[in-house]
Parts: C-alpha cells; sequence; structure tokens
C-alpha cells in the first residue's frame, strides 16, 4: 500500500481509488493548517473529513513521517491526531507498524445498521408530528441531486445518501442524537452499495424509498414515515450482509 498524500490533486492516485473525491479541503502549504485550532486539532479533522468521505480508502496505511512532510508540521500533532481517529474506530494502530484506517467487518456492519434502526425510524415519526417545512424541503432537495437519470456517480450517490438520512434524524429536532449519528456514518457504513459494487436498481429502489418517507413525513403520517424507514434500513442490510 502507498503511503497516503492529503492534496487533492494527488490523493487519488496515492490511495488507488477509481472514482475522483466527492468533497476535499485542499491543504495550504506551510502552517497554514495552524491557522484555526491547534495542528494536532487541524490535522485530525483533515483526516477525519477525508476518511468520511472515502478519499482515504479503509484499510489505507497512514505513515506518520509521510502524513508529517506532506502537511508540513511534526510528528507530535500526526501522532495526537490518529490516536484521537484511533479511539474514535476510525483507525487502527499497531505497535511499531503504524496505522490503518479501520475496516468493517460483517459484525461491524449490523452493529451500525443496529443503531440505525433505533434511532431513525423514531426520528422520522417525530419529524412527521414536527413538520417543519424547512427540513422537509431540504431532504427533498437532496433527493433531487440523486433522482435516476441524472448523471451522477456512484460515490456521489453515497454521499447523497448519507446526507438524507443525516438530514432525516436531524429533522427531529435533537443535536445530539444528530452529532450521535454524524460519527455512526463517519464509517461509510453501506458504501459497498454505492461505490465498491454499485447496482442502479438498488440505487433506483433507495431513491424511491427516500421520496416515499419524505411524503410520509410530509403529510404527517407519522407511522407510515416510521414503518418505510423502518423496512429501507433492514432491506440494506439484507444486502449488505447477504449470504
Amino acid at each position: 500500500m502507498y503511503p497516503i498524500s492529503l492534496h487533492h490533486t494527488t490523493a487519488a492516485t496515492a490511495i488507488g481509488t477509481l472514482n475522483p473525491p466527492v468533497r476535499s479541503t485542499p491543504v495550504k502549504p506551510d502552517n497554514s493548517i495552524s491557522v484555526q485550532g491547534s495542528v494536532a486539532d487541524r490535522v485530525y479533522s483533515l483526516l477525519r473529513e477525508r476518511i468520511a468521505h472515502g478519499e482515504i480508502e479503509r484499510g489505507t496505511r497512514l505513515h506518520q513521517e509521510d502524513l508529517a512532510v506532506e502537511l508540513g508540521v511534526s510528528r507530535t500533532p500526526v501522532r495526537e491526531a490518529l490516536r484521537r481517529l484511533s479511539a474514535e474506530g476510525l483507525v487502527d494502530l499497531y505497535t511499531n507498524r503504524g496505522a490503518r484506517v479501520a475496516t468493517a467487518g460483517d459484525d461491524d456492519v449490523r452493529a451500525a445498521y443496529s443503531t440505525r434502526l433505533i434511532i431513525e425510524p423514531g426520528a422520522a415519526r417525530i419529524a412527521a408530528k414536527v413538520a417543519n417545512h424547512s427540513t422537509i424541503e431540504e431532504m427533498r432537495s437532496i433527493i433531487a441531486r440523486g433522482r435516476p437519470g441524472k448523471k451522477v456517480s456512484a460515490a456521489q450517490l453515497f454521499e447523497i445518501n448519507r446526507e438524507f438520512h443525516l438530514a432525516l434524524v436531524a429533522a427531529a429536532g435533537n443535536r445530539q442524537v444528530t452529532e450521535f449519528m454524524e460519527h455512526v456514518w463517519l464509517a461509510r457504513i453501506g458504501s459497498q452499495l454505492y461505490v465498491e459494487a454499485p447496482d442502479r436498481a438498488i440505487l433506483s429502489n433507495d431513491w424511491k424509498a427516500h421520496s416515499d418517507i419524505v411524503g410520509a413525513i410530509d403529510a404527517g403520517r407519522a407511522a407510515k414515515a416510521e414503518s418505510l424507514t423502518r423496512a429501507h434500513i433492514e432491506r440494506a442490510l439484507d444486502l449488505l450482509v447477504a449470504p
């Protein structure tokens, strides 16, 4: 595995991705990484974002020396950032062997989707009762970006899916729950269906499921919104861990 480069123009080549990154935070040269917050905070935030958006793929080796050179910082803030990412389960640290971006096995996927099944259906029920017009329009706007027939890459569709489900949770109006689910989604749960082995029929069904969920929320049908969300997540889990 090649050492990772954090510059937007070289990251895809260094980690062997097939699709260009959907979003990126270009790294300014020299000391610009320390403009806001501590150096370690900035390194941590940048690595966390790139892992979340798939610019650094699962299983990629992370070399402290290479990261330090690339970012123009010492090894100390890089080491601290990797420790924080490890505490979040995003990076695996190995004694005398450096670090790798954590991979997700079937048990990890089941755990993440079990969490989603506890939170997202209830969030959809509450969202339907709250009936906040702005959050409903935000979800519709996200859905429109992935409408079947539009020229959107599989990687972009995954980002749209992630944004929709986070917007759904946010529509319930509980900031702490929203922040918790943002962390759950950092592991790019379900990306196999979009990026690694995309199936356009599955993606089209997801688009319809999202539209139906928002329709139920907009109509104030709380029980319907909850059941549709539950069925949607259960179906995705069945596809992900199918024998």
